[in-house]
């Protein structure tokens, strides 16, 4: 059996040490993205204070990049038409 805490704290550590966005995480882990997202907002705080401050570092990182990322996204798709 496998323990909610401890998927928890496992998708953590992927997110700390990779630094990937919670779709990313998600996909890893074979789980929703909505979850993986309730897992390190909501139910984190609650099993490790201090893993939860890492991760949303990351995630708040992540959060400033990400219309930069979906600009070469964009920009990459028209490059392939050409």
């Amino acid at each position: 059996m496998f323990s909610l805490s401890r998927r928890i704290k496992d998708e953590a550590r992927y997110i700390i040490t990779t630094g990937c966005t919670v779709r990313q995480a998600a996909a890893v882990f074979g789980i929703s993205k909505s979850t993986v997202h309730k897992d390190m907002t909501e139910r984190l705080p609650h099993v490790d204070r201090s893993m939860y401050a890492s991760v949303r570092a990351v995630l708040d990182k992540n959060l400033e990049e990400r219309h930069i990322r979906g600009g070469i996204a964009t920009k990459e798709h028209y490059m392939k038409m050409k």
